[in-house]
């Protein structure tokens, strides 16, 4: 949907579709990547095979998506819907709908996300409400705030209590995302490492580098970063 009527029944999909081309080259450069690690006989199976299901798992999802992902706007509130499921809030539980800018965003990538914000902090992706599928997704929101106003009892103003509630589950969130890349680093390390001593060691320690080592790093990050939640985001407005 690109359109920017008044009334409040919306409906928003998908309207622009991944190239086929793109899609199949992407596909073949991944079975072609396991094929390889089929082949590397020092590599145990389950690696390759774990790998192999993941990947038809996101590809599986990826094309769900596709076909059922949709934002749905009523008058009784919106609701995301997904690959596998569904979340929404009705409009008194809705504190704020904010198109914000993805940041490090590659060329061909959406640029901008629109995420809906309940009044407990707590935020969720509106699907397909982004600029690869809305002329202008800023306007959208504008139009769409609007036109929920009488839906909603009160008005589109900013509540410190709330604020301060968004800060701190974004602070929480870019702990894990931290962690989580601390950990991928770790197995990267591993992999290095295990390949290294393939030329020393016929049978390296594959769990402890491949599984140990990563989900320890992961663990290390995670505690210490949620610890220390508040110097992952910065100070909201009103703080000193």
């Amino acid at each position: 949907m690109d359109g920017y009527g008044s009334g409040i029944e919306r409906e928003y999909r998908k309207r622009r579709r991944i190239p086929l081309l793109m899609s199949f080259s992407i596909g073949l450069l991944g079975l072609n990547g396991l094929h390889h690690m089929w082949e590397h006989h020092t590599l145990p199976h389950w690696v390759p095979l774990s790998l192999l299901a993941l990947y038809l798992a996101l590809f599986a999802k990826m094309a769900l998506y596709t076909r059922r992902g949709r934002t749905l706007v009523t008058a009784h509130g919106i609701t995301a819907r997904r690959a596998l499921t569904e979340r929404g809030r009705a409009w008194h539980d809705i504190y704020d709908i904010r198109v914000e800018q993805v940041p490090n965003a590659a060329k061909s990538a959406r640029k901008w996300i629109t995420y809906l914000y309940d009044t407990e902090g707590r935020r969720f992706v509106l699907p397909h409400m982004d600029d690869l599928q809305l002329d202008d997704p800023r306007r959208e929101v504008a139009a769409l705030r609007e036109a929920a106003a009488p839906h909603r009892g009160a008005a589109w103003e900013r509540r410190p209590q709330v604020e301060a509630l968004i800060r701190r589950r974004a602070g929480h969130r870019k702990a894990w995302e931290r962690a989580v890349t601390g950990g991928l680093i770790a197995l990267l390390c591993g992999f290095l490492l295990w390949v290294a001593l393939l030329f020393t060691d016929p049978h390296p320690p594959t769990l402890l580098l491949l599984l140990g080592l990563p989900l320890a790093t992961f663990a290390v990050l995670a505690a210490l970063l949620h610890r220390r939640w508040e110097s992952q985001v910065p100070a909201a407005p009103w703080e000193p």
